[in-house]
């Protein structure tokens, strides 16, 4: 009888040894990771939160005790520096932990732009937004996050930059001109504003989703920022356009970018009187340009100047950055500084987006300040606030590809945020932040994981089946238009600069 139970024993462990992975990963970084057979299993539904997605691999818990150690402080009482009041000094080496779940925070807002954006050229839908804005992140598996979305940005296709926009095939479509481009939202959950220490305004704006060939399209010309009465400051061309131009035939833009945003933040900021806002902004690829130049320009016309007749106090502005190019010139990136706007660039140092434009002459560049002041050089670029750069080879579960989508995506940044310690520190993954998230548009993953490539898209691609048996394609709801008190909230806000600031 030992005998037996002693077989039994022996084949017991034989069979569970191998649900214990233990994968000692060859790199100088990387040390072991242990891959625990615990899973969870959630019921069906409709809704996919982003951070959460069931995994098809087991769990990633770290073993080493030595990133073990995090920040014990109350968010609410450091938000300030995790928002940028000393320019991340001594919170990027080592990577203080409240900072990267901040980072990953509005990472996820920005990654919320794609996952909700109609794409598809055979839908009449074709650039508008999937979800209406009260389901918004309920839809998106982030009603947990205590934010409402109070607000649609759109913008004209009738700019320079006719790649980065989605048209539909069809002929009769939602509208001819307009493109959905990101969204304003206010933190309204009481539990979430306590633990923040604040009440938090995001805008939240939308890169491409045909990838880099708006890169091509840009003209790199520097066009005066007209924010001000100095022409010295000057922003590329494009950017300008997306973000000023409006189309008077078209509901959805008879206001530009930059009004509606100025609208909606005047709206909130009156809302919500004698309370501690912050106004934060995010935004991926040429979304992070737009959220530059929109906190450029709040600052500008000192929309988050708050006067109450005794005293005057700022709201912070701080701009979480991915893979963003330079927007404007060394005048334009000296002026961001006067104003106090914090920026955190987070890149991948093998992307190009972040290197462009201005690759001839830009803030490397020991003589930037005389070319620009003595010769009026056109073509120079400055980059705005303090870079966090990644590697992606320092990833053990990413593969070497020369696909430069795989290097500008959002997701992979996101991931490596996760993984990221400080320089010359290991990579290990501490937030369990689903590794399958990182192939959700691209192909970066390393097959062993068995995660496939470009995975994220609707069930059906959104058809469904009538009462009658037949797949159709379902009417959606009317698409929300621009508020009507857009003009008065915008007019205000150029009253108010006009006269305490002469502006043009």
């Amino acid at each position: 009888m030992a005998t037996l139970q002693s077989s039994l024993s022996n084949a017991a462990y034989k069979i569970q040894t191998p649900q214990k992975l233990f994968i000692t990963l060859n790199c100088k970084k990387t040390r072991n990771l242990i891959f625990s057979n615990k899973r969870n299993f959630r019921k069906q539904s409709t809704s996919v939160k982003c951070s959460a997605i069931p995994s098809l691999y087991p769990e990633i818990r770290e073993t080493d005790e030595e990133h073990s150690c995090e920040d014990t402080r109350p968010i609410n009482e450091i938000w300030r520096e995790l928002h940028g009041c000393n320019n991340w000094e001594g919170l990027l080496d080592p990577m203080n932990s409240h900072l990267r779940n901040e980072i990953i925070r509005y990472g996820e807002m920005a990654q919320a732009c794609y996952d909700s954006f109609d794409f598809d050229p055979d839908s009449k839908y074709c650039g508008t937004c999937k979800y209406q804005g009260a389901h918004f992140f309920e839809r998106l598996g982030m009603a947990d996050r205590g934010y409402t979305l109070t607000r649609y940005l759109y913008a004209t296709s009738n700019i320079n930059l006719p790649n980065f926009f989605q048209k539909s095939r069809l002929s009769s479509i939602w509208s001819q001109h307009a493109n959905w481009m990101g969204y304003v939202a206010v933190a309204t959950d009481e539990e979430e504003i306590r633990r923040l220490g604040r009440r938090d305004i995001v805008i939240a704006w939308r890169g491409t989703v045909t990838y880099l060939e708006w890169i091509h399209d840009l003209k790199d010309i520097l066009h005066p920022a007209h924010f001000r009465n100095d022409p010295s400051i000057k922003i590329e061309s494009g950017f300008f356009d997306l973000y000023t131009t409006k189309e008077n035939t078209c509901k959805y833009c008879a206001y530009s970018a930059r009004e509606q945003v100025l609208a909606e933040i005047r709206r909130i900021k009156h809302r919500y009187p004698g309370e501690n806002l912050s106004i934060t902004i995010t935004g991926h690829s040429l979304g992070a340009a737009l959220a530059l130049l929109s906190a450029y320009d709040i600052a500008e016309v000192e929309l988050n100047v708050v006067d109450d007749g005794i005293t005057t106090t700022k709201i912070p502005i701080t701009v979480f950055s991915f893979s963003g190019p330079r927007v404007g010139n060394l005048k334009f990136k000296e002026r961001c500084d006067e104003l106090g706007i914090k920026v955190l660039r987070v890149i991948n140092t093998h992307d190009k987006v972040p290197r462009v434009p201005g690759i001839i002459t830009n803030e490397k560049f020991q003589y930037q300040r005389y070319i620009e002041e003595a010769i009026s050089f056109p073509w120079s670029y400055a980059h705005v606030g303090v870079e966090l750069a990644l590697d992606h080879t320092h990833s053990p579960f990413l593969k070497n590809t020369n696909d430069i989508r795989c290097s500008h995506n959002l997701e992979a940044h996101l991931h490596l945020v996760d993984g990221y310690h400080g320089k010359d520190r290991r990579f290990c993954l501490v937030n369990k932040r689903d590794i399958a998230l990182v192939n959700k548009s691209c192909d970066f993953l390393k097959s062993d994981y068995g995660v496939p490539p470009f995975w994220w898209q609707d069930e059906h691609k959104g058809m469904v089946r009538s009462s009658e048996g037949r797949w159709m394609l379902p009417e959606r709801p009317r698409i929300e238009e621009l508020p009507p008190d857009t003009a008065h909230h915008f007019e205000q806000v150029i009253k108010y600069a006009k006269t305490k600031l002469h502006l043009l």
